[in-house]
């Protein structure tokens, strides 16, 4: 019986993801053998999402929430962007109040370099996309998107930097007509990512 449950407990703590070429491995935190598993049976949508230097942890759990809707592959948090795990290793309470247990199975990793990691993606094979205003930025509804496909969301107030914006394939924007420049940024991931799954 000791190895196997040894078996489940490093299952549950750790995932070679099937879908993508590359040995990047999964951290879902996830206490609950049954949510792993069906897990590794969904489909995937070959659709990653990056948090890059996302302040409000409850917009971040909200966005998690949206991911597990979706079927979302993996999440990169980079930056200052909190993880649903504390320095202590205890689940952030305030991250689960919007999360509501999706930090538990949608996949996700924490990166030091957002641009290193965008340097990999693309090696794989997926087009960057930044969520962001822009002189050189299209209406995310006439936006020409492949997949795989990696989305990054970044900063409420500074939003992406013009460094992660040059790595990027395309950038795309959602219009706005009233007098406020932009959308919070868990209302814009879930305009982003219901209108791609519907492409």
């Amino acid at each position: 019986m000791a190895p196997i449950g040894q078996a489940i407990k490093g299952l549950e703590r750790c995932l070679t993801f099937p879908n993508y070429n590359t040995n990047t491995q999964i951290y879902t935190n996830d206490t609950n053998i049954t949510s792993v598993i069906i897990g590794m049976m969904k489909k995937s949508n070959e659709i990653c999402l990056i948090l890059d230097n996302i302040r409000s942890v409850l917009n971040v759990g909200a966005i998690f929430r949206t991911a597990d809707a979706l079927l979302i592959d993996k999440i990169y948090l980079s930056g200052i962007t909190l993880t649903p795990i504390d320095r202590f290793g205890r689940k952030r309470a305030d991250f689960h109040k919007t999360a509501l247990g999706a930090e538990d199975s949608v996949p996700y990793e924490h990166v030091e370099s957002i641009e290193a990691l965008l340097l990999k993606l693309r090696k794989n094979g997926f087009q960057i996309i930044a969520v962001e205003q822009s002189p050189k930025s299209v209406d995310y509804k006439k936006a020409k998107i492949r997949k795989p496909v990696a989305l990054i969301f970044g900063s409420e107030t500074e939003g992406i930097s013009k460094q992660v914006l040059n790595l990027c394939e395309t950038i795309i924007e959602i219009p706005m007509k009233g007098k406020k420049e932009s959308l919070n940024v868990s209302v814009s991931a879930g305009i982003v990512l219901f209108r791609l799954l519907d492409n």
